[in-house]
């Protein structure tokens, strides 16, 4: 079987979706799948169920989603035990998108310390390729309240590494539309300016790059009450005098701006 978080809650069986009716029985797999093949209390599954307003009875719910649960994926060679308070999905050798996505990022993350660039490229863009969409778009608020950031976090983190390995393969030119898109989304991520200053100067458009800085330290200013951090002030110092080094193609990665 196949299952699926990054983007609305899926079950595949082969070339079969299975079928999963309701924003609940979505949201009792994605929690099982999150834990990762460990024990789920049932007062665990039912904060991420119904939040600090939990029905009258509410095990008794939580086994009928599961027995109802239980049946679809058994058709797949799967099952759901009960162990103590709780239950359990064993996995298995079965595929989940964000385990795989897991490994994918952090062999891209591999490949680019180690200066292979190329394969860092390829395998970042295919650990990004497995989003679908906003992920965990169809369960509970409580479920994506607490797996959302982290899956964000993991998403933006991947997405860094990759616009670092497509600068090093010399795709500045491409990289200044997204880039640009990026930093209107995420103003406060430091990261991104960077690479978007770089990405301009090496496009022969200093001053456009320094009017990016200048923005940067005015938004963190008024939102955060900030200065600019550190590695974002090196990139502006050596845009201010020209610094060669700007268009060596390892420049972001080395400074650990990524």
């Amino acid at each position: 079987m196949e299952f699926k978080l990054l983007g609305p809650v899926e079950a595949w069986s082969g070339s079969r979706s299975v079928p999963l009716d309701g924003s609940k029985l979505r949201t009792v797999l994605a929690t099982l799948l999150f834990a990762n093949c460990r024990n789920l209390s049932d007062s665990r599954m039912s904060y991420l169920l119904w939040g600090e307003q939990p029905p009258t009875t509410p095990s008794a719910q939580i086994c009928t989603y599961v027995s109802r649960l239980r049946h679809r994926l058994r058709k797949g060679g799967l099952e759901i035990t009960r162990q103590g308070t709780g239950y359990k999905l064993d996995t298995g050798q079965w595929e989940v998108d964000h385990r795989r996505f897991e490994n994918l990022a952090d062999l891209g993350a591999r490949y680019l310390r180690d200066g292979d660039v190329m394969r860092a490229e390829s395998t970042l863009s295919r650990a990004l390729s497995l989003w679908r969409g906003p992920a965990l778009c169809d369960v509970t608020r409580h479920l994506a309240g607490a797996e959302l950031p982290g899956l964000e976090e993991s998403r933006m983190m991947v997405l860094e590494r990759h616009v670092d390995a497509r600068l090093a393969l010399g795709r500045h030119p491409e990289l200044v539309p997204e880039l640009t898109r990026l930093v209107g989304e995420d103003p406060l991520r430091e990261t991104f300016r960077i690479q978007l200053m770089v990405a301009l100067y090496r496009c022969g458009r200093p001053a456009d790059a320094l009017q990016v800085y200048r923005q940067g330290r005015e938004v963190l200013a008024q939102h955060l009450g900030i200065a600019p951090g550190e590695d974002l002030q090196k990139i502006h110092q050596a845009i201010l005098v020209g610094d060669p080094d700007l268009d060596h193609p390892r420049l972001l990665y080395a400074a650990g701006a990524a």
